[in-house]
């Protein structure tokens, strides 16, 4: 079977023509340039004058202007746009759209019957497309989804896909939402890696961007004006236009791409970047009626909406398949007490977290956020960090490692280089094993040491602007990096180099150096762990009940209780010196029953509690 989503935006292809829809409220005249083939475009190209709707909109119907035909919108005469609801870009968002009919990707009954799967099984794998593997595309990711599966991730999630210009970028800086950056692979590509991912029984997620467009490629400021804010902006350039003058199309258009995301592709969930920099005062607002139109448009499917808010807006959360509510949520506070104990890190954002790290950590493990809805001030710290209430723990998304918190930095450094195999090793079971809904970046599974940096192929002004932009940024942190290779010098990368990108490669086979395996062997140990004891449980979790003892300097003992008695003990240590068995608080329980998983260097004999160590127990009944 077929799947498509019908659109207002851009194109759709029927029986012997095709419709072009655009909204350009600001254009007096539009005309459509196409051929054959975008080769032929500039030499043979066609114009079919677009008559003038209501409201901004312009449209024409081409008879045989079917899948690959190539096109561009002719605004007054004097500028040629790309389709911003392109499904294809090949060359660029700088060149021809291309028309895709989706009907002619084929869909099987075993597609059909994919569903999903809910929410409490989810264990997230971000990755970069074009550097999770050495080839860069979607093909050759969907050929690693077996070794995701084996070791027990669930569900894969893309960092975004849609176009952007040049080679090479994280892709939040896209300018064509609706058409895979073509460097990835085809249209048809992406949706066959979603096919052999639910094939494989895993879910399949894509990060979204909402809040702003990417600052070169974008024409939208010439036609359509409207799309961004007159009276804000966001930290990566205009904001979007959510609910002033002319917004109805500018909030259809952003819902219509989250449907075509879940419906013409299939995908089983979508990350909704920085939706604090989204602003809209309309009731409901944007992002309580994309929820509630994607509830309506996926019933009988486990369609699940996770957000990035550094505000911690835990109203936006709720069971999952609430209407105008969202699933999860990345939950920064979790990451940020963890890296400040294990760093002593304690600059911008972090400056939240250097007071008390541990019980701020013990806080996220129990209640879920650590820190109340609050905006952040410029330069990172929360205006006002008060204790947040308890929030439902499967609806946090933990992690050791993500693209932000690595590539955001000067070097680009994963956790495990800044403090180390062992205690990076109990920082990645810690992520995994708790009621939160875990995550990991790609190559933590791997113990991966490459780099991730940000990286963008920008080319002139805004090249030299970024270049210098870090530089004022970072440039500071030079005087006190480590030296280089042969002792020289630290330079900070350039962001706009190949080599820059390069460098965060997987590289071919490095999944079976005995490195990894070793690694790999202990996220599948942990996550069976989980299977068996935390996943069959996650909807009996006692709302509030949950405790946690400070043991030591960096050391925790946590309980989280179920309704139906069982309860999972976790004892962790994260400090790199031991404590001694005389040193351990009077009174500590230390149930004698149950299941128990070692994680690292703690025996089963031990007295004490070793350095750099983690052990869980699973028992049913109460101490």
């Amino acid at each position: 079977m077929s799947g498509s989503e019908a659109m207002p935006f851009g194109t759709q292809v029927g029986d012997g023509a095709t419709e072009f829809r655009l909204w350009a409220p600001q254009a007096r005249r539009v005309a459509l340039c196409h051929a054959g083939s975008p080769q032929a475009l500039a030499q043979s190209a066609r114009h079919t004058p677009a008559a003038a709707g209501r409201d901004g909109w312009w449209h024409c119907s081409v008879p045989g202007a079917g899948a690959g035909t190539a096109y561009q919108w002719r605004i007054d005469g004097e500028v040629s746009v790309p389709d911003p609801a392109s499904r294809h870009n090949p060359d660029g968002p700088h060149a021809a759209s291309v028309v895709v009919d989706p009907r002619s990707f084929e869909w099987t009954d075993e597609d059909d019957a994919w569903k999903g799967r809910p929410w409490t099984e989810a264990v997230l794998y971000e990755l970069h497309v074009g550097s999770f593997t050495p080839q860069g595309t979607f093909a050759a990711a969907a050929a690693e989804l077996p070794r995701l599966k084996a070791i027990g991730i669930t569900a894969v999630e893309l960092m975004p896909v849609a176009a952007f210009p040049g080679r090479f970028g994280w892709g939040y800086d896209g300018v064509l939402p609706f058409a895979p950056h073509s460097a990835y692979g085809s249209p048809d590509d992406l949706k066959r890696f979603v096919q052999t991912a639910h094939r494989l029984g895993l879910m399949v997620f894509l990060d979204v961007v909402y809040n702003h467009f990417g600052p070169d490629g974008n024409y939208l400021g010439r036609y359509a004006a409207p799309f961004f804010s007159k009276t804000r902006t966001s930290p990566w350039g205009a904001a979007i236009n959510f609910d002033g003058e002319d917004s109805t199309a500018v909030r259809e258009f952003f819902i219509r791409n989250a449907l075509y995301w879940l419906q013409e592709y299939r995908f089983d969930g979508l990350r909704l970047d920085a939706v604090h920099a989204i602003h809209d005062t309309r009731s409901p607002d944007v992002l309580e009626e994309l929820s509630t139109r994607v509830r309506d448009a996926t019933v009988g499917r486990q369609v699940h909406l996770v957000l990035e808010n550094e505000n911690n807006e835990h109203h936006q959360l709720s069971a999952a398949h609430v209407k105008g509510r969202f699933t999860a949520q990345w939950n920064d506070d979790f990451h940020h007490a963890l890296h400040v104990l294990l760093t002593g890190e304690t600059r911008g954002y972090y400056a939240d977290y250097g007071k008390e790290p541990l019980a701020l950590l013990a806080r996220t493990l129990t209640h879920g956020f650590a820190f109340a809805p609050s905006p952040r001030k410029e330069g990172g710290a929360r205006e006002m960090p008060a204790a947040a209430p308890a929030q439902p723990l499967w609806a946090m998304v933990n992690y050791a490692n993500n693209h932000d918190q690595v590539g955001n930095r000067a070097f680009g450094e994963r956790m495990g280089e800044l403090v180390g195999p062992d205690a990076m090793q109990v920082a990645l079971l810690l992520a995994l094993l708790t009621p939160a809904t875990p995550m990991l970046f790609f190559g933590d599974e791997l113990g991966a040491q490459q780099p991730f940096y940000y990286f963008a192929d920008w080319q002139g002004d805004l090249r030299q602007a970024v270049i210098e932009g870090r530089q004022r940024e970072f440039g500071h942190m030079l005087a006190q990096a480590p030296p280089g290779p042969g002792g020289r010098p630290r330079e900070l990368p350039n962001a706009c180099e190949e080599s820059t990108f390069e460098a965060g490669r997987l590289v071919a086979g490095q999944a079976d150096t005995d490195h990894a395996r070793a690694w790999q062997e202990l996220v599948a140990l942990a996550l069976a762990a989980r299977r068996q004891w935390i996943t069959p449980r996650q909807l009996l979790l006692a709302h509030g009940r949950h405790d946690a003892t400070q043991v030591g300097p960096k050391a925790l003992q946590v309980r989280w209780r179920y309704t139906d008695d069982a309860i999972v003990w976790m004892d962790i240590n994260l400090d790199s010196r031991a404590i001694a068995a005389g040193d351990l608080p009077a009174g500590l329980l230390t149930p004698q029953q149950g299941t128990e998983v070692h994680a690292h260097n703690w025996s089963a004999a031990a007295t004490g509690w070793p350095a750099h160590a983690a052990r869980w127990r699973f028992m049913k009944g109460r101490p």
